[in-house]
């Protein structure tokens, strides 16, 4: 026969157990938590049963502890004050100055560039014992924020990011077209036609050349040559101003950059696109686990007024 899995164990046992040990009475045990004499004896009673030890025998008038006993005795307290902590109820007030996290953030590489530097000085500023990680996301899968991989997800929500991934968004784009300065494309108008008869840089993490320009232009019966694809919008940038070729990019790309992403922009000229392309809403995304944690509500606030602060203008 097999053996049945042992019972439960009952929480509640936990300081009955403290203080009878503590006390070496029942009596007195009894009177420290507010109960019966009764009560704790039969308490008692279950204690026995589940450790396999008398626990406290009889000496003379009074009890003492048998070896069994003395060990619980110097490791209960220590455990009934851990279980206290765990099962206290979550707080809800957030002390930033003492806030001593690490957060991670997948985006893709416009993003960072763009909003990085101002979140992660916003961070330092106001929770100076935080630190921030940045994540370049190759797809838009949900299990990075499902594991705990990644606190946040900004981009574009995909079908794969899973049902109960939770969204707010954060700010409207578009993508415009970027030629380096002085490019023919641009010595006149820029219609579907001309736009087309120069070479293309396309930026796609996933290795995709189509996308929604090549459907209005395939409306028109005509098509983009794309002769480069690299894995991000900076690269896109950089080929683009060293080059005739035309490349396509969110427009909130082009503003505020630092470092490598300035230097790109400045030597290139932004141009409207000739054909219509539906605006796209950048989002965070997060996993309904992080909902009330009270460092993660800071960091998505946080993070949504970085994006508010410079808002596009069409």
């Amino acid at each position: 026969m097999r053996d049945l899995p042992p019972a439960p164990m009952d929480l509640n046992l936990l300081p009955v157990l403290d203080a009878l040990l503590s006390e070496c009475s029942v009596t007195a045990a009894a009177r420290r938590l507010n109960l019966s004499p009764s009560a704790m004896s039969r308490a008692l009673t279950r204690l026995r049963t589940l450790t396999g030890d008398p626990l406290l025998v009889r000496a003379g008038r009074g009890l003492v502890l048998t070896p069994h006993g003395e060990r619980l005795r110097a490791q209960v307290p220590g455990l009934a004050r851990q279980i206290e902590g765990l099962l206290r109820p979550a707080p809800h007030t957030l002390d930033l100055a003492r806030l001593d996290r690490a957060f991670t953030l997948r985006a893709n590489d416009g993003f960072i560039d763009v909003f990085g530097g101002p979140l992660a000085a916003a961070l330092a500023l106001r929770a100076p014992q935080a630190r921030v990680r940045f994540m370049l996301k190759a797809d838009k899968e949900a299990h990075h924020l499902r594991e705990g991989v990644a606190d946040l997800e900004i981009g574009v929500m995909g079908r794969d990011a899973g049902p109960e991934v939770r969204v707010q968004a954060l700010f409207r784009d578009r993508f415009v077209g970027v030629v380096r300065t002085g490019h023919p494309l641009l010595a006149g108008p820029v219609t579907p036609q001309r736009y087309v008869a120069f070479g293309h840089v396309v930026a796609s993490r996933r290795g995709r050349a189509q996308g929604p320009v090549d459907a209005a232009l395939a409306s028109l019966g005509l098509q983009r040559n794309i002769q480069v694809m690299v894995p991000g919008f900076l690269a896109a940038l950089g080929i683009a101003r060293d080059s005739d070729l035309v490349a396509l990019v969110p427009k909130s790309f082009l503003r505020g950059s630092t470092g490598v992403g300035a230097q790109a922009i400045a030597g290139v000229q932004t141009f409207a696109l000739p054909v219509e392309t539906p605006a796209i809403t950048i989002s965070q995304m997060w996993h309904p686990s992080q909902d009330a944690d009270p460092a993660h509500r800071w960091l998505r606030a946080l993070t949504r007024e970085i994006c508010h602060q410079e808002p596009l203008h069409d």
